[in-house]
C-alpha cells in the first residue's frame, strides 16, 4: 500500500507479537529500525515464508537506508517502501537478480518456502494454499488490494489482523518443518555450507559437489561451471547389451526405442508408446513406464500376490554400469556415488544421515537433467530412465513367461506386482535371482493379501499378516499411517493417489477426504460407504479447495429471492457441498466459464472455521456417497451390485 506499511513479528518459542505500523496516524520507523538492529546485535534469526526473496529484501533496504528513512514523514516512508516492494516483485517475476544477494543479508534467514521446495513448479504452494491443506481456521486473503488507500483505523486493523494470521500460520509451518530445520542446521555446521533454507535437491547438489571436490581436487567453483550440452542423443547407442526379449510384443518395443534420436532440450514428452502384453497395457516414455489392471485382486484359491522392487534402482543402474555425466571424472564420480549407497546401508533409518544420503542418491538422477546443475548431462539421465524401464520389462517377461498361470497386475518405475500360483513361489524367486545376476541389481520382495487398483497411481495394497509381540505392535502403530492390526500382529496397508488421506504432502489437493476415508473403510474393512460418511462430524473432511491461476477468477452465483447475485471470491477458496448454497464458478478473461462442481451440486464457502451445530452445515451427503460409489465402480464395475451399495443406490 502506498500510504501504509506494517511489519509483524512473533517469537518462535512464545506468543509474544511485536508490530510496527507506518500510516496516516502512526510512525513506528524508529522502533522498527531499533528492533532490527537489536536482532542483528543478538544474532537472532528471521524465519519466514518466501522471506529470502521478499521480506528479508525489504528489511535489508530499511537497514541500509535507515538514516534517510528516520528523517522522512510517514507518507514519504510508505511511498518509498511501496516502490521498493514493487521493484523486488518485478525483479523476481522477470528473472532478474534480487535487490540483495542472500550473502548481503545481515540477518540470518530460514525460508520455509524454499526449504520445503514449494518454489518448485511441481510443488508450487502459496501460504494460503497451505493454510487450506493444514485446516487452518482462517484462509481469508488480504481484504484490501495493495494499491488501495488505508485511510481509516478500521482498514488498518483489517490489514494488521491479516498479517498476524499469516505470521501465526508461518509459525505452524515452522513447527511442521522442525526436524528438517534441525537437519539442515546440523549439515550446515558439519560441512560449512549454509543449507538452512535449502531444498532437498539443493542439499543433494551442494553435498555431492562438496564430496566430489574433495575426491577430484576440482574446486566447487570450477564444478559449478561444468555442464555437458548435447545436440542429440541416439537411444540405440545407450541401451545396455544385456537387454533382450523373447516375445514379439516386447521385442517390437525394444526395436521402437532403438529408432529414437532425441533432442536433449525436449526430453519431456519426447517419446510415448504403449503395448498390451498378457492382457495388461503398459505405457512407456522417456521418464519411465507404468501399467496396471484395474480391479480387486485377492490372494486366495491357491494364488498369491508377489511384489518386487529394485533396491535404489536409478542410483544403482548408474553405479553398477559405471555411468557418469561426461564432464566429470568417471572413476571419482562412480566411487563417490557408490560410497553414498554403501554408507547409507550401514546407518539406521532413524539416523538423519540415512535420510541425507537417500536424498543425494535419488536427487542426483534428477539433477542430471537440470540445466542449472553441475551434474547436467541429459544423456546420463536417458541412460538411467531408458535402461531402467527396459530392464524391468525383462523381469516382467521372464516371470510372465516362466511361471505357469502368472497374471501381471502392475508395474511402475522400479518394481512390479504379479499374481502367481502359490506352488510356484520358489520358481518366482529363482527367476528373480537370475535377473539379478544379469543386471547386477538387487530386488526386495513382499507379499500382498489384497490389492485394490484404480490405476498405476491410485491403489490400496494390503500386505500379508505379520506376527509380532504386543509391545512391538504398539510401536508400529505410531509409525504406520495405514494398517490392520490384531493382538497377534499387523498388516501394513499401502495407499496411493486418490486413496491416500493420512499425512498427505502439503502441496497436494486433499479435497473431500471423507470420500477417501469411506473408500478405505469399504475396501479394507468391508464397511458401507454410507456409514463412514454419515457418521463423520469433521467438517474439514467434507471440504474441498480450489485456486484460480493466471487469468482465471472465482465467483459465486447465488439465487436470492429470485434474483441471481454474482459475487467475486478470493483466489483460494475452501468450500463444501451443501443442500442450499451457491455455484462457485471459474471465469476466464476470455469469457470462458467453468463450474467448480458441475451438475446440480451447490457449494458453501468456509474460509473461516467457526464452531457450529452440525445440522447448521446442511451437508449434501448424496454428493459424497455418489462420488465414493463412482470410485468403486471405476475399480470394479462388476461389483456394483455388492450388498453394501444397495442402500446407497
Amino acid at each position: 500500500m502506498t500510504d501504509f506499511f506494517c511489519a509483524v513479528f512473533e517469537h518462535y518459542k512464545e506468543d509474544e507479537v511485536t508490530e510496527f505500523i507506518i500510516s496516516f496516524n502512526q510512525n513506528d520507523i524508529t522502533g522498527l529500525v531499533d528492533f532490527i538492529n537489536e536482532n542483528i546485535k543478538s544474532d537472532e534469526w528471521h524465519i519466514s515464508f518466501n522471506g529470502l526473496d521478499f521480506d528479508a529484501q525489504v528489511v535489508q533496504y530499511i537497514l541500509d537506508h535507515s538514516s534517510e528513512l528516520l528523517t522522512l514523514s510517514a507518507a514519504e516512508i510508505t511511498g518509498k517502501l511501496y516502490k521498493v516492494a514493487q521493484d523486488i516483485i518485478y525483479r523476481k517475476n522477470n528473472g532478474e537478480f534480487a535487490l540483495y544477494s542472500h550473502k548481503q543479508l545481515k540477518i540470518n534467514q530460514i525460508d520455509l518456502f524454499k526449504l520445503n521446495h514449494w518454489d518448485n513448479p511441481a510443488k508450487s504452494s502459496s501460504l494460503k494454499w497451505l493454510e487450506y491443506t493444514l485446516d487452518w481456521h482462517n484462509v481469508e486473503e488480504m481484504p484490501i488490494h495493495h494499491s488501495d488507500s488505508i485511510d481509516t483505523i478500521e482498514k488498518q486493523e483489517m490489514v494488521v489482523s491479516y498479517c498476524k494470521n499469516d505470521v501465526k500460520f508461518t509459525k505452524k509451518i515452522m513447527e511442521y518443518s522442525k526436524s528438517q530445520i534441525s537437519l539442515r542446521g546440523a549439515l550446515t555446521k558439519e560441512y560449512g555450507i549454509n543449507l538452512y533454507s535449502a531444498s532437498e535437491p539443493r542439499i543433494s547438489k551442494e553435498l555431492f559437489k562438496y564430496f566430489l571436490s574433495k575426491a577430484t581436487g576440482i574446486s566447487t567453483y570450477e564444478l559449478n561451471g561444468l555442464r555437458t550440452n548435447r545436440t542429440s542423443i541416439k537411444i540405440n547407442d545407450i541401451i545396455l547389451d544385456y537387454v533382450k526379449f523373447k516375445t514379439p510384443e516386447l521385442q517390437a518395443l525394444l526395436d521402437k526405442f532403438k529408432t529414437i534420436e532425441l533432442d536433449p532440450k525436449e526430453t519431456k514428452g519426447g517419446f510415448a508408446h504403449s503395448i498390451t502384453y498378457k492382457g495388461m497395457q503398459t505405457d512407456f516414455g522417456l521418464g519411465g513406464l507404468h501399467g496396471a489392471r484395474s480391479g480387486i485382486f485377492e490372494a486366495k484359491n491357491g494364488m498369491i500376490i508377489m511384489s518386487s522392487d529394485v533396491v535404489s534402482y536409478y542410483p544403482n543402474l548408474a553405479i553398477k554400469n559405471k555411468w557418469a555425466p561426461a564432464h566429470l571424472p568417471k572413476e571419482e564420480f562412480c566411487e563417490q556415488y557408490e560410497w553414498f549407497f554403501t554408507e547409507r546401508k550401514k546407518i539406521p533409518k532413524k539416523d538423519p544421515k540415512n535420510y541425507v544420503y537417500k536424498i543425494i542418491l535419488n536427487s542426483t538422477y534428477g539433477l542430471s537433467n537440470d540445466k542449472n546443475s553441475f551434474l547436467y548431462d541429459p544423456e546420463f539421465t536417458m541412460r538411467i530412465t531408458v535402461n531402467g524401464q527396459l530392464s524391468l520389462c525383462m523381469l516382467y517377461e521372464m516371470l510372465a513367461e516362466g511361471i505357469p498361470g502368472a497374471i501381471p497386475i502392475m508395474q511402475n518405475t522400479d518394481g512390479l506386482e504379479m499374481m502367481i500360483p502359490e506352488e510356484h513361489k520358489e520358481l518366482y524367486l529363482k527367476i528373480c535371482s537370475q535377473w539379478e545376476t544379469i543386471t547386477q541389481l538387487s530386488l526386495e520382495h513382499d507379499q500382498y493379501q489384497k490389492m485394490i487398483i484404480g490405476d498405476v497411481n491410485n491403489y490400496i495394497g494390503i500386505n500379508t499378516h505379520r506376527e509380532t509381540d504386543k509391545e512391538a505392535l504398539d510401536e508400529l502403530k505410531k509409525d504406520e499411517p495405514y494398517y490392520i492390526y490384531t493382538d497377534t500382529g499387523y498388516s501394513p496397508v499401502k495407499c496411493k493417489g486418490r486413496f491416500e488421506f493420512h499425512k498427505l504432502a502439503l502441496h497436494k489437493n486433499k479435497s473431500f477426504l471423507i470420500i477417501r476415508k469411506a473408500l478405505y473403510n469399504y475396501f479394507v474393512f468391508n464397511q458401507p460407504v454410507d456409514k463412514t460418511i454419515l457418521e463423520s462430524k469433521e467438517i474439514v473432511d467434507f471440504c474441498g479447495g480450489i485456486k484460480a491461476k493466471g487469468e482465471w477468477k472465482l465467483t459465486s452465483n447465488c439465487m436470492i429471492k429470485g434474483v441471481l447475485i454474482t459475487e467475486p471470491l478470493q483466489k483460494i477458496v475452501r468450500y463444501y457441498i451443501s443442500n442450499k448454497g451457491c455455484k462457485i464458478l471459474k471465469r476466464h478473461k476470455d469469457g470462458r466459464i467453468i463450474q467448480v462442481e458441475s451438475g446440480r451440486w451447490l457449494q458453501t464457502t468456509l474460509n473461516k472455521l467457526d464452531k457450529k451445530d452440525w445440522a447448521v452445515y446442511d451437508i449434501n451427503y448424496d454428493y459424497y456417497i455418489n462420488n465414493a460409489i463412482r470410485e468403486i465402480m471405476n475399480v470394479c464395475p462388476e461389483k456394483i451390485a455388492y450388498q453394501q451399495l444397495e442402500l446407497s443406490l
